[in-house]
């Protein structure tokens, strides 16, 4: 992936929006080996999982573009003096800010190679190597936290957002997007079935993800109020199972779970590929991979924002809405 080649149906963009340092500062990452070998792969990926939000396909190329855009311009109405974005690597996020709404900027990572490959920004930025399960900032420190992409490869997601929402000043915004529980079904289940009548038995050979139903209650379990939780399906069509698989190993994607099964054999993955085409299918003869992404933002509390009316103060009643002209 990342640009137009024989045999694919996607034609896709590579762009890379980054951020210039005026230092790199260096924390000893608690994060496992693997996290950071998948980010070095991401590094160094034509197409990043952050563009999976932007571009999709020639079709709805713009439309996704536009929504992500509305989705940062309906809470950045104010100017955030201090902003923060966790597993930010070349900050994608950078286009969308401008020193009117950040009027400087910390980025984090797990790898130093995403750091180092990103252009200049007329915001100022500070880099930051460490690991997003263990931010090394002081309590009430950011206005702002973003995070696009990169909170499915935490392994601790209810600790993670209690740090967010600890380094957030009162008032502050969090702003993240995440890739849900359905993505990738169709891989998944194809893969089930055919390791199943194969082998006797499945192995996990997709990484586990958040399902919507939980990202809400996790929010308001860290302490965020406020809340508001959106979903997004994107739809990418491949010629078959094998370039599916290409293309997620390529941008460091695939299973990162350690009692993950190493070896697919021949017989399960072409088992796989009719399963998938017999499945899922297009008439055009291509197979739809399902990316299923989860945007959210929570507030850290303050006495300054709205808050509920009391119970039983209400001066109408539903009942009444029926008699009105």
């Amino acid at each position: 992936a990342g640009r137009e080649s024989s045999g694919r149906s996607g034609s896709w963009t590579h762009v890379s929006h980054s951020l210039t340092t005026e230092r790199h500062v260096c924390f000893k990452s608690h994060g496992n080996h693997l996290r950071r070998s998948k980010s070095r792969k991401r590094s160094h990926s034509q197409i990043t999982p952050m563009q999976f939000c932007f571009y999709s396909n020639d079709h709805n190329k713009k439309e996704d573009r536009i929504k992500n855009s509305h989705r940062l311009s309906s809470c950045l109405l104010r100017t955030f003096p201090l902003a923060l974005d966790i597993g930010g690597g070349r900050s994608h996020i950078a286009e969308h800010l401008s020193k009117e709404v950040v009027e400087r900027f910390c980025l984090t990572d797990v790898s130093q190679q995403s750091l180092r490959r990103r252009r200049p920004s007329e915001i100022p930025t500070h880099c930051v190597l460490a690991d997003e399960e263990f931010l090394p900032f002081k309590e009430n420190t950011f206005d702002l936290v973003v995070s696009s992409l990169a909170l499915h490869w935490i392994n601790d997601l209810p600790g993670a957002l209690r740090q967010i929402h600890q380094v957030l000043k009162p008032d502050g915004v969090f702003i993240g997007a995440m890739v849900g529980g359905e993505t990738l079904y169709e891989l998944r289940c194809s893969l089930q079935l055919a390791e199943t009548e194969r082998e006797g038995g499945f192995s996990p050979h997709i990484s586990p993800y958040t399902a919507v139903t939980d990202l809400g209650n996790l929010l308001g379990q860290a302490g965020f109020n406020m809340l508001t939780v959106d979903i997004d399906d994107i739809q990418v069509h491949y010629p078959g199972i094998m370039e599916v698989m290409t293309d997620l190993q390529g941008m460091g994607e695939s299973n990162c779970a350690w009692n993950r099964k190493s070896l697919l054999h021949r017989d399960t993955i072409l088992a796989a590929a009719a399963i998938y085409k017999e499945m899922y299918g297009s008439e055009d003869g291509s197979i739809p991979a399902t990316f299923e992404i989860l945007y959210m933002i929570g507030w850290k509390p303050h006495e300054s924002q709205a808050k509920p009316a009391k119970r039983g103060s209400a001066t109408a009643s539903f009942g009444d809405l029926s008699k009105t002209g």
